[in-house]
């Protein structure tokens, strides 16, 4: 499969599922105020589904109690159905009923309709429904690379110059060592720019890496096929591992080869203003900063992993897999003989601190992808199955890695592990969300106090375990892969905002993301592929804001302006899970 994104309208093609603005979908609306006021009250996935695909949408409770699915072009009515009963979502204040379509499996283009509401947004029913977007957020990664200039060829009206080569890049005073002291000189290029600044951070790498590298094990022979248009395209590895590896590569250049400790972020001093990657890296100096155990521990995991992927590339890639091995025991030999060293941010250093003062999950997490790679029970030991629980991933707790990794390895492990414990580990935290699902009216796994900050990644990620859950447990009617799908449905517009919380992608799209190649560029448009933060009853950047947020109801705690940092910024930690879960909700 070829999703090459091109120049102009091919390009156009890949990142826009919906009709351009003065066709069947009304214009992206620039401010979540507009957007509250102007989005449709029928609330659904406004990119589409598979025929097979368990098929709902949300709609405000009133006197209507049927609905019908009417196909675009002819306004033939395809499907009609009762509304489900009225029932209240505390985290928006609306009373709700679900309407349940999957009965409709046909190719087309449709909008759904309910008396007295406007239609929704259009969506379209049909195979490759998420093949766009899968190769748009896989993309997303490659508009966020540091130190390599993005072509029109490839990039569009995004093109760019390079920024940040970090090829001379100073050891800070906090990350002096014997042989490298302070003001040592070091190169450090390639990797991602974390979020809308432009610093890279090894704990949050972990987990983005690691969720890509995990959707590749998990389907080998798909991902070989797909190919997105990165400048590696072709070269004999998948694109997906392409794009990982351009953020490996780095990684490998923060472990110091003295001691196997890793270096906590490279960054600027400060964060830099609203400009283009190249004139903030024509405006300072970059350092790296502290050693700590988190950043060796998520560094060890990673290179754990990505040496038995990279195994098969021997020949892309020679000696990769091996040096990977290398510097993961290396690394968890640095954390063992330091675990406590938890990253404080220096007083002359101003930019993201990703600080984790308990670091059980990250050892457990770092010896179950060693176990796995390495088949040595010393590992297996170390990691407490019996003390370690089941968690939604996040950057930092990162235990539910550890067993997914070891569910997709159950048939490979040595007889020290418990197949058993292992599943029963993945489906007790599934069923949980599948039991919290059951009792939201809006029908999904979320409720008051899951709207925090990147509320949109905690969405996908809980959507990862259900879908794990439903390779270890299909069923006869595949309930986790239905309660997955109500997720993606929520970040693709199910939700009372009705956006898609993918730039590019639907009938309502953010157009403001906090992310500096956006707001900077002259392209009018943001770089598509991106999941922003979503709704965060925290609301920590208000003050700063020239514009108000529309609510303080949780569920719309959401400003679509640059300003917002809390609810509508871009990190490669949210757009991971997005690959994982679009990909795999993509087969059949």
């Amino acid at each position: 499969m070829v999703l090459a994104a091109l120049p102009g309208s091919a390009m156009a093609a890949i990142v826009q599922t919906e009709p351009a603005p003065g066709a069947d979908a009304p214009a992206p609306v620039a401010a979540s105020a507009a957007a509250a006021s102007s989005a449709p009250a029928i609330a659904l996935n406004q990119i589409g589904f598979l025929p097979s695909a368990s098929k709902r949408a949300t709609v405000p409770a009133g006197t209507a109690i049927r609905f019908a699915v009417v196909e675009l072009g002819t306004g033939r009515v395809a499907l009609t159905g009762p509304l489900g009963p009225a029932a209240m979502w505390p985290p928006a204040g609306l009373a709700v009923r679900i309407a349940d379509f999957s009965a409709i499996t046909t190719p087309g283009r449709y909008v759904l309709r309910v008396a007295g509401l406007a239609d929704s947004a259009p969506f379209r029913i049909g195979d490759g429904a998420y093949d766009a977007l899968t190769a748009a957020a896989i993309r997303a990664f490659y508009f966020n690379r540091s130190g390599i200039a993005l072509t029109p060829a490839l990039a569009d009206v995004h093109a760019r110059a390079a920024g940040h080569p970090d090829t001379r890049v100073l050891i800070h005073a906090s990350a002096a060592g014997p042989k490298r002291r302070a003001g040592d000189v070091i190169a450090s290029p390639k990797g991602w720019y974390d979020a809308g600044d432009y610093n890279k951070y090894i704990v949050n790498s972990g987990i983005s890496v690691y969720t890509l590298l995990a959707a590749y094990e998990q389907a080998p022979a798909r991902w070989r096929a797909l190919r997105v248009g990165l400048p590696e395209s072709g070269n004999g590895l998948p694109d997906l591992l392409n794009e990982a590896l351009w953020n490996l590569d780095w990684m490998l250049t923060m472990q110091d080869p003295d001691d196997g400790g890793v270096y906590h972020k490279l960054t600027s001093p400060r964060f830099d203003g609203t400009v283009m990657p190249d004139v903030a890296s024509a405006a300072g100096t970059r350092v790296v900063v502290q050693k700590s155990t988190a950043a060796a521990l998520d560094f060890a995991a990673v290179m754990a992993v990505g040496s038995r992927v990279f195994r098969d590339f021997e020949a892309q890639r020679p000696g990769l897999s091996a040096r990977m091995l290398k510097a993961a025991r290396s690394a968890w030999d640095w954390a063992r003989a330091h675990p406590d060293a938890i990253y404080r941010q220096p007083p002359d250093i101003h930019t993201g601190e990703y600080g984790d003062d308990t670091l059980d999950d990250e050892f457990a997490w770092a010896a179950a992808e060693l176990y796995i790679t390495t088949r040595e029970d010393a590992f297996l030991t170390a990691l407490r199955p019996a003390r370690t629980a089941m968690t939604v991933p996040s950057w930092n707790d990162v235990r539910g890695l550890a067993w997914m990794s070891l569910a997709t390895h159950r048939h490979d492990l040595t007889p020290a592990a418990d197949p058993a414990l292992i599943e029963r580990r993945v489906l007790a935290l599934a069923d949980q969300l599948l039991a919290k699902s059951a009792r939201s009216s809006w029908g999904v796994a979320l409720a008051v106090p899951d709207f925090g900050w990147g509320s949109n990644g905690t969405v996908l990620n809980e959507a990862m375990v259900l879908l794990q859950a439903d390779r270890l447990a299909p069923g006869a009617d595949r309930p986790y892969r239905r309660a997955a799908q109500d997720l993606l449905d929520y970040v693709l517009g199910r939700n009372p905002l009705g956006m898609s919380m993918v730039t590019g992608f639907g009938a309502h799209s953010p157009r403001h993301p906090h992310h500096r190649p956006s707001e900077a560029g002259r392209a009018g448009a943001p770089v598509p592929g991106f999941v922003v933060g979503g709704p965060n009853a925290g609301r920590q950047d208000v003050a700063g804001c020239p514009v108000p947020y529309p609510s303080t109801l949780p569920a719309l705690s959401y400003l679509d302006h640059f300003c917002s940092y809390a609810s509508n910024e871009v990190a490669i930690n949210w757009n991971a899970p997005l690959v994982y879960v679009a990909w795999a909700l993509g087969e059949e």
